[in-house]
C-alpha cells in the first residue's frame, strides 16, 4: 500500500479506538463529583465552625470571580460570535414558533457542523484507501461541515416562512370569531381567552400566550404588541394597531375586528392572485423547454429519416 493509504487507514482506525474509550469512558462515572462531605458541607455552617469544615468549601474573595467554561462552551461562544445571532435569529426562532434560545440553535448549528465535519473525514478516509484519493478531495470535510450548518440555518427560515404562511392563512378567521365574541357582548379579555380555548392553529397558539400575559400582570395592550412585534405579520399588526386604538378612545372593538377581517381577506386574495401569476409563468418551462422541442422532432424526425433514405 502507499503512504496515502496508510496514512488513511492510520486515521481510520485510530479514529475507531478513539471513538470506542470514548464510549466506554461515557458509561463511567463522572470524575470530577464532589464526595459527600462536600456536598452537605454549605448547609452545616451553622452548626460546625468554619475551621472545622473541609478545605475549599468557603467562598473565596477575589478581584474578578469568573466562572470556568468548557471547551464546548467556548466553541458555541465563539461560533456565536463570528455567525452571528441576535435579534435577527430569535426573531427567526420566534416565528418559527421554537422554544429554542439563540444560544441552544448556534450550538446545535455548530454540532451538525462537527458532525458534518466528521462525516467528510470519514469519506475522504474511505476515498484513500479506494485508492481514489484526489488533491481537491481534501477540501471534502470543509465543505461538508460548511453545507450542514448552512443547511440547518435554511431549515429554520423554512420553518418560519411555512408558519408564517399558515399564520397568515389563520388571521381572517380568527378576526371574524373574535368579532362575533364581541358581538355577543362579551369583553375583549374574554374573547381572547374563548378563542385561544377552543380554536387549534397557530394563530391561537400565540393568543394564548397572550391570554397568559395579561393574566401575569401584562397590560393588554402591550401583550398583543408583543405578539404582533414577535410574529411580523402586516395583518396581523395592523389589526393589533386598531385593536389599541379603539381601546384607547372607546371605539367599538367588533366593527374594528370586522373591517380588520375583510382587510385579511382580501389581502389573501391578492397573494392568491400573485401566485397564480408565478405558477402560470413556471408553467410555460416545461411546455417551452420540454414538450415543444419535442413536438417539433416528432415532426420532422419522419422527414429526415424519409430523406436519408433517399425514399421522398
Amino acid at each position: 500500500m502507499s503512504d496515502v493509504t496508510d496514512a488513511a487507514l492510520a486515521v481510520l482506525l485510530g479514529g475507531g479506538f478513539a471513538l470506542g474509550v470514548l464510549g466506554v469512558l461515557s458509561a463511567l462515572p463522572r470524575w470530577g463529583a464532589l464526595p459527600l462531605e462536600r456536598r452537605i458541607a454549605p448547609y452545616l455552617r451553622d452548626v460546625v465552625r468554619d475551621e472545622d469544615l473541609p478545605s475549599g468549601i468557603l467562598p473565596r474573595v477575589a478581584m474578578l470571580p469568573v466562572q470556568g467554561r468548557t471547551l464546548w462552551e467556548r466553541l458555541r461562544l465563539s461560533f456565536e460570535r463570528i455567525v452571528g445571532g441576535g435579534d435577527a435569529l430569535a426573531l427567526r426562532l420566534a416565528q418559527a414558533g421554537t422554544a429554542q434560545s439563540p444560544a441552544a440553535f448556534r450550538g446545535r448549528q455548530l454540532a451538525w457542523g462537527v458532525a458534518g465535519l466528521v462525516a467528510g473525514a470519514l469519506i475522504v478516509v474511505v476515498m484513500a484507501l479506494a485508492g481514489r484519493l484526489t488533491p481537491p478531495a481534501v477540501l471534502l470535510p470543509v465543505l461538508v461541515a460548511a453545507g450542514a450548518a448552512v443547511a440547518y440555518d435554511m431549515q429554520l427560515t423554512a420553518r418560519a416562512k411555512s408558519r408564517r404562511a399558515r399564520l397568515t392563512d389563520e388571521l381572517p378567521t380568527t378576526l371574524e370569531f373574535l368579532a362575533l365574541c364581541l358581538s355577543a357582548g362579551e369583553s375583549l379579555l374574554d374573547a381572547l381567552r374563548r378563542v385561544s380555548g377552543i380554536g387549534t392553529g397557530e394563530l391561537t397558539e400565540e393568543l394564548r400566550q397572550a391570554v397568559l400575559a395579561v393574566h401575569t400582570g401584562s397590560p393588554m395592550a402591550d401583550a398583543l404588541g408583543e405578539t404582533a412585534t414577535r410574529l411580523q405579520l402586516p395583518g396581523l399588526s395592523r389589526a393589533v394597531d386598531q385593536i389599541v386604538a379603539a381601546l384607547e378612545h372607546g371605539a367599538p372593538l367588533a366593527a374594528v375586528l370586522h373591517s380588520q377581517a375583510a382587510d385579511a381577506r382580501d389581502e389573501a386574495k391578492r397573494v392568491i392572485i400573485e401566485d397564480a401569476g408565478k405558477k402560470e409563468i413556471l408553467m410555460l418551462l416545461p411546455l417551452v423547454f420540454l414538450i415543444l422541442p419535442l413536438s417539433v422532432l416528432y415532426a420532422i424526425y419522419p422527414g429526415l429519416f424519409i430523406l436519408r433514405l433517399g425514399l421522398g
